[in-house]
């Protein structure tokens, strides 16, 4: 294993399970990206604000909220979740498998089934193993080309997460999942203002165009300045002040009129915006750079295309496999680990109930997505346009996730929209997306049924309890005809 992050790690523990010998190698932290700076530190300074949020819905718990968040208290609690970005907790995990953890840099040097190590004190050495060798070396930000932008010494999902304190103004470039989740964290935490610039026509441009709008709608009600349609063409930062290097960052805009929602605060005027820090979220570049791809015929720097036994293309003899964002399938946490459990059965050997060999089925079915701004997006499967553009004749159905009594019960103001799509001629699920406060433990209902190929006739008869949310699935098949 080349990578240590949670794909390789499963694959390691999965493979040695089955008693195979297994070296991973680690040139950061056991745990990866998604550990100490993605998916846990985030969302664990959402949470605050989240919670404070939920609570102001609430008549009688909204009067007992008094005073302003506390953000040292949030990247305390951060850092105890990231084990203080050491990966001491982490370790054992694998050893007590009995999996080798080596420490370096790998790279492949051409030979079947060989890695080369290199140390941080420089000391080489080669591995070779006698079955597989796995690359699972994740992704990083993408940093655009913008004049500028690199000597602004921006910040990146890692700089962003690490933060030990709160930046009065942040102008945020990308309205992705991860721009828009870090701005509101930010302005929650206690930032004055927060600008967010995406060149797309709204938020969340790959999820079904109510989720963008609705996001959009409760960053104005949050006071972020929402540009769309707009791309930063030059940042400068300005270092005239010795006690203080990390000067304002003016980013100059461009493009069509972009929309601006709420206040853009008193130094945003015309095409530029003042800011303390710039944070980068444009999208993600595959860790492949110096993996030593072009030695076995692959282009470096780019995604490796693998086929549903995850295995290279392109490289003979049948020896190296790609998981998690390295392969480019879907540039999540947990469809990572499924691949890596997928990859570590074909490794093995390891066959289906039916005696089928294993291979990756949900990356083509239903890949489960969520956003946690407020109000959440959660979402598995295809947009309805994404359906379409696919050939596939749906029928599309929505309704207020509101309006059911499991809502009301939670707060006032619980808005939302829940839409299912599905395939007329098979009559089963191949997309949904459910908005509003904690929509994501609502999606795997909907992947299951997906995955599971559901008839909507079947799932009239899973009858959702009451009061819940989750009656908005009866709504649903209800609004469907059923």
């Amino acid at each position: 294993m080349i990578g240590a992050g949670p794909a390789g790690e499963n694959v390691a523990g999965r493979c040695a399970d089955a008693g195979l010998a297994v070296a991973i190698v680690e040139r950061e932290l056991v745990g990866g990206e998604c550990s100490y700076w993605g998916c846990i530190p985030s969302k664990t300074l959402i949470r605050p604000g989240e919670v404070l949020a939920a609570a102001r819905r609430v008549p009688g718990a909204a009067a007992a909220v008094t005073g302003s968040l506390d953000a040292a208290a949030a990247f305390a609690r951060r850092d105890s979740l990231v084990g203080g970005f050491s990966d001491d907790s982490q370790v054992p995990w694998l050893t007590d498998k009995g999996v080798r953890l080596v420490r370096g840099t790998g790279r492949l040097t051409g030979r079947p089934r060989q890695v080369e190590v290199t140390a941080a004190d420089g000391e080489r050495r080669v591995l070779t193993a006698s079955r597989a060798v796995v690359v699972a070396t994740g992704s990083r930000a993408t940093v655009p080309p913008i004049p500028g932008l690199v000597d602004a010494d921006p910040w990146d999902n890692r700089s962003a997460t690490a933060a030990t304190s709160v930046p009065r103004r942040l102008v945020v470039l990308g309205g992705g999942a991860v721009g828009a989740e870090l701005a509101q964290a930010f302005r929650r935490l206690g930032s004055a203002e927060v600008t967010v610039v995406e060149g797309s026509p709204r938020l969340l441009v790959r999820e079904e165009e109510f989720a963008g709008e609705e996001v959009r709608a409760a960053f104005e009600a949050d006071g972020i300045a929402v540009r769309l349609g707009t791309r930063a063409v030059e940042v400068h930062r300005r270092r005239d002040d010795a006690a203080a290097p990390r000067g304002p960052v003016t980013v100059t805009l461009a493009g069509p009129a972009g929309t601006l929602a709420g206040p853009a605060g008193p130094e945003s005027a015309g095409d530029t915006v003042v800011a303390d820090e710039v944070l980068v979220a444009v999208g993600r570049t595959p860790a492949t750079g110096d993996l030593g791809l072009a030695a076995v015929g692959l282009p470096p720097g780019k995604f490796i295309d693998v086929d549903d036994r995850l295995l290279a293309v392109g490289v003979s003899d049948g020896w190296l496999y790609a998981v998690g964002d390295v392969c480019g399938r879907a540039l999540l946490t947990h469809m990572g680990k499924y691949q890596a459990r997928i990859v570590a059965d074909v490794i093995t050997g390891r066959r289906d109930a039916a005696g089928e060999p294993a291979r990756d089925v949900a990356d083509h079915l239903g890949v489960p997505r969520v956003t946690f701004t407020d109000p959440q997006v959660s979402a598995v499967g295809l947009t309805e346009r994404a359906a379409r553009e696919a050939g596939v004749a749906v029928r599309a159905v929505s309704v207020a996730t509101g309006g059911v009594a499991g809502a009301s019960v939670r707060g006032e103001g619980i808005t939302g929209t829940s839409k299912i799509v599905v395939d007329e001629s098979r009559r089963v699920l191949v997309g949904a997306t459910f908005t509003g406060p904690d929509t994501q433990e609502m999606v795997h209902a909907a992947t299951v049924a997906i995955v599971g190929a559901v008839p909507v006739e079947r799932l009239w008869h899973a009858v959702p309890s009451f009061p819940t949310v989750s009656e908005v699935w009866l709504r649903l098949l209800e609004e469907y005809g059923l």
